[in-house]
């Protein structure tokens, strides 16, 4: 007896129109959340005209925000591109005692509340905190000053290159470095020659995401810088200032080079999660 080919035609045929289905339903929702407010925000921008546009982004306190926010990404996300580096190669290539305790602390920031984590540092740097004293005996302002805000962006974007280096590093194994350290390899170039060669793509992915974060930070930076027009504002805080002034077109105008930034950091994301995905295996470069 020949097979009957009407059930597998019927599989396959429900089978694709169920992808049709799920492809149409997800092409929906990117369009709702992620496209159609993209839209609304270039709307708002251009609202009163490219002069009033270019006038927002022009103005004193925008520009002082924006390089308010530069000067901090310069200043956390190599702090946490080094300490990730090192928690990442201490975790893979190491035993030691408190480890779990180490990696417990690296993804604290992410169950940590934005807010919570401002509080925390005025509570510990502030007026009245725990070293206040100490830092007015000194003459040193953290909390309302830029030291506030690089803290708090450091505190949040703790995790991400240590995040992404760590499974790489252990894929990576000990052998490798091993054998350079016995052939006479100092521990810099063991590094250089050996461990990063391995990791550089990992290495990018996760200095994108951390700076993608820092850029972005709102709520411990809120907490912590004072709202100062001009001194302590980043972008997303003179985005929020312009918005409850009701000066719309200028706080949609600005947002635009959050977004512009997030575009640039999508595409640079893409590129090195595809270059990771066809580097050579670990060990050949």
């Amino acid at each position: 007896m020949r097979p009957s080919l009407d059930a597998p035609r019927g599989a396959t045929s429900r089978a694709a129109w169920e992808q049709r289905l799920l492809i149409a339903v997800a092409m929906a929702f990117v369009a709702l959340v992620l496209v159609l407010p993209l839209a609304f925000v270039l709307a708002g921008a251009l609202a009163k005209g490219a002069a009033a546009y270019w006038a927002a982004l022009a103005e004193p306190d925008a520009l002082a925000a924006l390089r308010l926010t530069l000067l901090v990404v310069a200043i956390a996300v190599p702090c946490n591109c080094a300490f990730g580096v090192a928690a990442a190669w201490a975790i893979a290539k190491f035993d030691f005692r408190g480890k779990s305790v180490l990696v417990t602390l690296i993804d604290l920031p992410l169950s940590v509340s934005p807010v919570i984590a401002g509080l925390i540092y005025v509570l510990v740097f502030g007026q009245r905190g725990w070293l206040g004293g100490t830092l007015d005996a000194l003459d040193v302002q953290v909390i309302f000053a830029v030291p506030g805000i690089v803290l708090a962006t450091t505190f949040v974007t703790v995790p991400f290159v240590a995040r992404e280096l760590i499974p790489v590093m252990q894929a990576q194994g000990r052998a490798q470095e091993e054998a350079a350290v016995l052939l006479g390899a100092s521990g810099w170039q063991m590094f250089r020659r050996v461990t990063l060669p391995g990791i550089r793509w990992g290495l990018a992915y996760g200095v994108i995401l951390c700076t993608a974060r820092a850029m972005g930070e709102f709520g411990a930076v809120s907490v912590v810088s004072g709202h100062i027009r001009g001194a302590t504002n980043t972008l997303p805080l003179h985005v929020e200032i312009l918005y409850n002034e009701y000066q719309f077109a200028a706080a949609f105008a600005v947002a635009t080079l959050l977004v512009l930034v997030a575009l640039v950091i999508v595409a640079l994301q893409s590129l090195a999660g595809r270059r990771w995905r066809t580097a050579p295996a670990l060990g050949e470069g």
